[in-house]
C-alpha cells in the first residue's frame, strides 16, 4: 500500500464530488478523488442525465400519438424499447467519459474504491471485500457520497416488480400497469414516462397535492393535465404496505376518511424520497454530526469535525444536482482559503421534466403569505402565447409573486412545454433584486415563450397587454 498526500480528497465522485474536485485544482490544491464506481455518481449515470434522455423518448412518443394534429398520418409505431433504453445509457456513458476527461484535463488523481476516514486527516481506500487498498493523507477530506432511494417499513423493494428509480430507467418493456409511490419529481417523471408508453399508470401521494413542495396552483394545472393523459392520481392516501406477488404487486392503501383498498399492477415504483449515504465512512468515532441519516454542515459545507466537509444528497435537501455542485464549489473555495460567502438556499430554482414541465424559484404564495407581506401576484397562461399555440403546447401559466410594497420578486412558478429553460431568466432576476417593473420594462423577444414572464409581470400590476 503506497501513502500518498494530496491537499484536498473528496469521497464520491457525483456533481457535488467531481466539481468540488476541479475546483479545488484550479485553485491549485492537489487533489484526488475516491469513487467506487464510474464518475458522475448517480445524476449522470442513473438519475438527472439518463432520464431526461428517457423523457425526450416519451415527448416524441406523444407527439406521434398526436401527429395527425399537425398534418402527419402516422400509423402502427412500434416501440423498440431496449433501443430507448440503449440510447439512455449511451448518454450517461458519454457524458462520465466526459467527467474523466476533465480530471485529466485538471490532474485530479482518482483512486477506486470506497472511502472510509479512520481519523482526520486520513482517507483508507476500500475494495469491495472491505480491504484497505491506498491510505491517502489530506488536509482537508471533503464527503460528497449522495443518497439513495429511501426504504419504507413494509413496501417490500425487490427491484424485479417493486423498483426503486434505478430499476425503472431499465425495464424491458413497458409495463400494462405500474402503481408509483411517491409524487415528487422523481414519482411523477416516471408516470409521464411510462404513460406515454402506453402503462395504464397510477400515482399515490400522503399530501394533498402532487408535486407538493411547489405552488398549489401549479400543482393543480399538473394534477388536470395528467387527468387529461390518462393518469390516476391518489393524494390524501397513504400505502399501508406493498408487496411482489406471482401476478405482479399489491398496494394496500388507506384514504383520508380511514377507507381501505387494495390495488393492483404489473409493477410498482417506490418513489417517496431518499437517505443519505453516511455508513461505513467513519462518521461515529470521528464525531460527525448525522441527522436522520443526513450529515450537518454550516454554510461553508464543513461538518462540525474541522477539516471535513460534506456536500450534495448526503448533506440533506434540496436534494438538486445543482445544489450539490454549488456546495461543491462552497467547499472547495473554502478549503482552499479562498474567500466565498456560502451556500445561499434562498435562491436555487427546482424543476421538473414531465410534460407540461414545472419550474419554480423563490417562495410559493402559501409561504410568502405566511411572511405576512402584501402581495400582487401576476399570471399569464400559455394559451395567450403566440409561440406556445404555434406549436401546440398551451398548457400552463407563469406565475410571478411581488412584494406589493417594493416590486421584489419574491417567487416564479411555471408550468409549460418549456419552464424548465424559462426558469433561468427569474433566478437571475432575483439574484439581481429585479422588481415588476424591471421584468415588464424589459423587451422580450416575440414570438417567444418568454413572453409570458412580461405578461405575469404587467398583469400582476394591472397592465396585462395580451390577456
Amino acid at each position: 500500500m503506497a501513502e500518498k498526500n494530496f491537499d484536498i480528497v473528496v469521497i464520491g465522485g457525483g456533481p457535488g464530488g467531481y466539481i468540488a474536485a476541479i475546483r479545488a485544482a484550479q485553485l491549485k490544491q492537489t487533489v484526488a478523488c475516491v469513487e467506487r464506481d464510474r464518475l458522475g455518481g448517480v445524476c449522470l449515470n442513473w438519475g438527472c442525465i439518463p432520464t431526461k434522455a428517457l423523457l425526450k423518448n416519451a415527448e416524441y412518443m406523444n407527439f406521434l400519438n398526436h401527429a395527425a394534429d399537425f398534418g402527419f398520418m402516422v400509423s402502427d409505431v412500434k416501440v423498440d424499447m431496449p433501443k430507448v433504453i440503449k440510447r439512455s445509457r449511451d448518454v450517461a456513458e458519454k457524458m462520465s467519459k466526459g467527467v474523466e476527461f476533465l480530471f485529466k484535463k485538471n490532474k485530479i488523481a482518482k483512486f477506486s474504491g470506497g472511502g472510509f476516514i479512520p481519523k482526520n486527516g486520513i482517507v483508507e481506500v476500500k475494495s469491495a471485500d472491505g480491504k484497505t487498498t491506498d491510505t491517502l493523507t489530506a488536509r482537508s477530506i471533503i464527503i460528497a457520497t449522495g443518497a439513495r432511494a429511501r426504504m419504507i417499513p413494509g413496501i417490500e423493494v425487490d427491484g424485479k416488480k417493486i423498483l426503486t428509480s434505478k430499476e425503472a430507467m431499465i425495464v424491458e418493456k413497458a409495463p400494462s400497469s405500474i402503481i408509483i409511490i411517491g409524487a415528487g419529481a422523481i414519482g411523477v417523471e416516471f408516470a409521464y414516462f411510462f404513460r406515454a408508453f402506453g402503462s395504464q399508470v397510477t400515482v399515490i401521494e400522503m399530501m394533498a397535492d402532487i408535486l407538493p413542495i411547489e405552488d398549489a396552483d401549479v400543482s393543480k394545472e399538473l394534477s388536470r393535465n395528467f387527468r387529461k393523459q390518462g393518469i390516476e392520481t391518489l393524494t390524501e392516501t397513504k400505502v399501508r404496505s406493498a408487496k411482489a406477488t406471482a401476478e405482479g404487486v399489491e398496494i394496500v392503501v388507506e384514504d383520508k376518511n380511514g377507507g381501505v383498498k387494495t390495488l393492483k399492477a404489473d409493477l410498482a415504483l417506490n418513489a417517496v424520497g431518499v437517505q443519505g449515504n453516511v455508513e461505513n465512512l467513519g462518521l461515529e468515532q470521528l464525531g460527525i454530526t448525522v441527522e436522520k441519516s443526513f450529515i450537518k454542515v454550516d454554510k461553508f459545507q464543513q461538518t462540525n469535525v474541522k477539516g471535513i466537509y460534506a456536500i450534495g444528497d448526503v448533506n440533506g435537501p434540496p436534494w438538486l444536482a445543482h445544489v450539490a455542485s454549488a456546495e461543491g464549489v462552497v467547499a472547495a473555495e473554502h478549503c482552499a482559503g479562498h474567500e466565498t460567502l456560502g451556500m445561499d438556499y434562498t435562491n436555487i430554482p427546482g424543476c421538473t421534466y414531465c410534460q407540461p414541465q414545472v419550474a419554480s424559484v423563490g417562495l410559493t404564495e402559501r409561504k410568502a403569505r405566511e411572511r405576512g407581506s402584501e402581495l400582487k401576484i401576476g399570471k399569464f397562461p400559455f394559451t395567450a402565447n403566440g409561440k406556445a399555440n404555434g406549436i401546440g403546447e398551451t398548457a400552463g401559466f407563469v406565475k410571478l409573486i411581488f412584494d406589493a410594497k417594493d416590486g421584489e420578486l419574491l417567487g416564479a412558478h411555471i408550468i409549460g412545454s418549456e419552464a424548465t429553460e424559462m426558469i433561468g431568466e427569474l433566478a437571475m432576476a432575483r439574484s439581481l433584486e429585479a422588481t415588476a417593473e424591471t421584468i415588464y420594462k424589459t423587451v422580450h423577444a416575440h414570438p417567444t415563450f418568454s413572453e409570458a414572464v412580461r405578461g405575469a409581470a404587467e398583469d400582476a400590476y394591472g397592465m396585462a397587454l395580451d390577456i
